[in-house]
């Protein structure tokens, strides 16, 4: 089962993610296996000449081609929380001295509003997800080796045009969160102060 394939069967959360937690942005699984996960930006491959998507085309293959290792692309889909900019929106607006410009927020929280009660604004999100199986549990060295591992893989979708980072113990975990309680996250969104929690709670 993928890692981040939702089971359609009743089991506990922990059974589900199949993680036994996440230490530096590393991901720790049963059986001394471990992956960690890049967030890339995206190109616009349909806008591009013919030229340049041949181009593209040669350069990805050669980008696989230079790759010892597999690797998995997750495309995350996510409801941005309009609530949230709109609330901080007008927090901002009220504060102004001039009475045009808060006359104009107004008008423009109720379009946004309007227009999200109807349609929903979603967000995607692509992240590659590299594995390391290890011979023992000397952590700093699977760290190092995972690192050089994200190092190529950066390198190599950087020649696409693309920009590539490694996602911190919490941007990981909130994936898991989210992925997994998309209500409870868009209601109390993860914070440094609970990561500790959440490792021992939740995972």
């Amino acid at each position: 089962m993928s890692l981040l394939k939702k089971s359609t069967k009743p089991q506990s959360s922990r059974s589900q993610i199949q993680i036994d937690g996440v230490r530096d942005g590393v991901l720790i699984l049963p059986k001394r296996e471990y992956r960690i996960v890049l967030e890339s930006s995206s190109i616009n491959f349909e806008l591009m000449s013919d030229d340049e998507q041949d181009a593209l085309i040669d350069t990805y293959q050669d980008f696989l081609n230079s790759l010892n290792t597999p690797f998995q692309i997750v495309v995350r889909i996510r409801e941005l929380d309009m609530d949230k900019y709109l609330d901080g929106f007008k927090a901002r607006m009220n504060n102004h001295e001039e009475e045009i410009y808060r006359t104009q927020s107004q008008n423009y929280i109720e379009f946004v509003s309007k227009l999200v009660s109807h349609n929903k604004i979603l967000t995607r999100k692509f992240y590659v997800v590299l594995p390391y199986k290890a011979d023992d549990k000397d952590f700093p060295l699977i760290k190092e080796q995972l690192k050089l591992q994200a190092d190529i893989v950066a390198k190599g979708l950087g020649r696409l045009g693309m920009q590539v980072r490694k996602l911190n113990s919490l941007e990981v975990l909130d994936l898991f969160y989210s992925f997994y309680s998309p209500g409870q996250a868009k209601r109390a969104p993860l914070r440094d102060q609970t990561i500790q929690l959440l490792k021992e709670s939740y995972l």
